[in-house]
């Protein structure tokens, strides 16, 4: 370990020799990446250039993937003494501790049958409601009433603002795996500086929702087809302090939901036309990202994906060279749609608004449109009675 910032009367080219672990010190990360990918190049492994904690190994009859979340790995492959050979290479550095098929990684459940994998987070959600005191609350078909509108100053100051704060980082984890809490959380961390009561109630209807089903999570069928297809949505100016906009979109590969967002938009949009626009301009570049790492995964994929959006002027827009009055006040990086429709990124396709997947993402719905668009986009309880 190189000498710390600020240690006097030391040497040129001296070092720091350890007596406890380096866990906690600030050049710990980078060492033991430093360390860990040197390694994985010298077995032969290539760095993705578009996940870095991706690495991939292919050769004439087999190819293997290594994925690295600080100190936990997932290792997959074709060929099963490849796997052997770098999990014995790997002990007898770190002396690893191999946990065999992955069934738990990083709070995830999996389960496997031959139909396909199921993810969830079912004890992450219980731990969640038995530190709250929910487990025995009454449930809720949805995350959110229809009509709630939240906004800043709305209702009393929170009493306790750090519990909220640390509830509400504890359901972004949860989201990984849940797209129907995504639009419900994503409100609430609007008001993390200064959480009122009213707030607060809405955080306590998501813990009732998350009662109704705490191992819901995302089914991945084994028989699903290598199509690229994703759904664009967006809710114009729905925030009453910024009247901005909240953009939406899941992507899917085949039948299985591998990608979803709901954020709002960084500018304020002056119609629903440049809303989706702009909700276009973030899938488009997500359709780009995951192009690129099917390429890291040796997936060939030719075929232009389908992007869906229910705006018929977003659509003119991104077909239509021209600038005019409409669309000249549009940034430029929105025109990213367009140069990706140019170049057969995908295919942009209209599609009705009651069939639109990405709207759970931008706004509350009803208890039967919500379930019906979360039916579609694969999410199942593995643990509901049959």
């Amino acid at each position: 370990m190189a000498i710390p910032p600020g240690v006097v009367g030391h040497k040129p080219n001296q070092v720091c020799k350890l007596h406890k672990s380096i866990y906690g010190l600030k050049q710990a990360s980078r060492q033991w990446y430093h360390k860990l990918s040197s390694t994985l190049f010298s077995l032969g492994y290539i760095q993705s250039q578009h996940d870095h904690s991706l690495f991939t190994k292919s050769a004439s009859h087999h190819f293997t993937a290594l994925l690295i979340y600080v100190d936990d790995l997932i290792l997959a492959g074709t060929n099963s003494s490849e796997i052997d050979f770098v999990k014995h290479h790997l002990h007898n550095l770190f002396r690893i501790k191999d946990l065999g098929p992955l069934k738990k990684f990083l709070g995830l459940e999996i389960a496997r049958n031959s139909k396909g994998i199921t993810l969830c987070q079912r004890k992450y959600a219980l731990d969640i409601l038995s530190d709250t005191g929910f487990l025995s609350s009454k449930p809720t078909v949805t995350p959110m009433v229809r009509t709630t509108r939240l906004y800043q100053g709305d209702g009393e100051p929170h009493p306790d603002p750090a519990s909220y704060r640390r509830l509400v980082g504890r359901l972004l984890y949860l989201t990984n795996i849940r797209p129907d809490l995504s639009f419900a959380v994503q409100q609430l961390t609007q008001f993390m500086a200064s959480p009122t009561t009213t707030q607060h109630q809405a955080l306590t209807r998501i813990l009732r929702y998350i009662k109704s089903s705490p191992g819901q999570g995302l089914f991945y069928p084994s028989s699903s087809k290598l199509i690229l297809k994703a759904f664009s949505d967006s809710d114009w100016a729905t925030c009453l302090d910024t009247r901005k906009s909240i953009s939406g979109f899941c992507v899917f590969l085949g039948d299985s939901l591998i990608s979803w967002k709901s954020k709002k938009q960084q500018t304020v949009a002056r119609s629903s036309s440049e809303a989706e626009y702009r909700a276009l301009a973030s899938t488009s570049c997500e359709l780009q990202w995951i192009t690129y790492l099917m390429q890291s995964l040796q997936i060939v994929y030719t075929s232009p994906a389908l992007l869906y959006c229910d705006n018929t002027s977003a659509c003119h827009i991104a077909n239509n060279n021209v600038f005019h009055e409409r669309t000249k006040h549009i940034e430029i990086d929105c025109h990213v749609v367009r140069e990706r429709l140019l170049q057969h990124l995908f295919h942009l396709l209209p599609i009705s608004s009651s069939e639109q997947y990405a709207d759970i993402l931008t706004k509350p719905l009803d208890p039967t449109p919500f379930h019906y668009l979360l039916s579609k986009m694969g999410v199942i309880n593995i643990y509901s009675p049959v």
